[in-house]
């Protein structure tokens, strides 16, 4: 698929979920190298087209870090000294797309055997949006022969939900759904909440779908335990040094339709796609190098992805990196 197909399809969430829209990025970019080396294109061009390439994707969806870090990762070392020819450059992206993905992948893997962990017999399981980290955990423990059961909301207004639900249910698993505005009133039943992440800072606070926070605030005063499930690379390395995570703000049109708003002058229709969750509310990340609290999120930032991941000379020259 093409760099310009996979950026719409990414925009109008045709491709959703951060590992799906990083996996995709990745897969892109290798693309588009490919081709373009194939041509014997000037290493200088070749430099110019691949970092527009990595400015068109990265566009689509600014809260998903996933997106930016994989596009980073994918194009990181092109620009080296050591790098003297299209071919080398191409190579090298070629090894770095395919790395990530693979990587990607095996992360799902390893979230999952972590997680299944937290899973007991008789549970009930609340879970919100349509995580395949937060889904893997649920369907390990339910390979496993945990027995319990899961309430997963609807998530207006694009209703992942319901491609929760089904996944859940084609495994066996015993599934309630219910609308969000009732999480508090069935949070007394759950055992445990889990979801998935957009983003993580380097304080441990979580970016994740809109109605997140107020299910972790519910958990909190119920004291249930509230965990959040995502791979390495949903971490923000750019917050190490001040940086800021847009919120995403959707067009009206998910909400009403654009006649029938037109008759309503004096109403403006909010539509942000994600809220940010306060570290202290979160009990255990869980990432596929292992269950930490939000307080080390910073150490999987140093460790595993780096300091300097790609953003980091923007922000240090007094740009804008949001």
């Amino acid at each position: 698929m093409s760099v310009a197909d996979t950026a719409e399809k990414i925009k109008n969430m045709e491709i959703r979920g951060a590992g799906k829209i990083a996996r995709s990025a990745a897969g892109a970019l290798s693309e588009y190298s490919a081709g373009i080396a194939a041509k014997n294109m000037p290493l200088k061009e070749y430099l110019q087209n691949m970092h527009k390439a990595a400015d068109i994707l990265k566009g689509t969806r600014p809260t998903a870090v996933s997106l930016p870090n994989a596009v980073n990762i994918t194009l990181r070392g092109i620009d080296s000294a050591t790098i003297t020819s299209t071919a080398d450059a191409d190579s090298l992206l070629q090894r770095n797309a395919s790395e990530f993905i693979g990587n990607s992948k095996l992360a799902i893997q390893n979230i999952a055997e972590i997680g299944a962990r937290y899973i007991k017999d008789g549970d009930t399981v609340m879970t919100h949006c349509n995580s395949n980290a937060a889904i893997s955990c649920m369907l390990k423990a339910h390979e496993q022969g945990r027995d319990f059961e899961v309430f997963a909301t609807e998530v207006r207004p694009r209703n992942q939900g319901y491609l929760t639900i089904k996944t859940l249910s084609d495994a066996g698993i015993k599934t309630n759904f219910i609308v969000d505005s009732a999480v508090r009133y069935f949070m007394k039943k759950v055992s445990l909440v889990i979801t998935g992440c957009d983003a993580v800072t380097v304080n441990g606070a979580v970016i994740n779908k809109i109605g997140t926070s107020q299910i972790a605030l519910c958990a909190q005063e119920a004291r249930v335990p509230f965990i959040v499930v995502g791979e390495t690379y949903k971490f923000a390395p750019k917050t190490v040094m001040g940086g800021h995570i847009d919120i995403e703000e959707r067009d009206a049109s998910e909400i009403m339709p654009a006649e029938k708003a037109a008759l309503l002058k004096n109403v403006t229709i909010r539509n942000p796609a994600f809220d940010v969750t306060p570290a202290e509310y979160v009990d255990y990340i869980i990432t596929e190098k292992g269950a930490i609290p939000p307080a080390m999120a910073y150490l999987i930032i140093r460790e595993h992805l780096g300091w300097e991941i790609g953003e980091f000379d923007t922000i240090r020259n007094g740009k804008s990196v949001s």
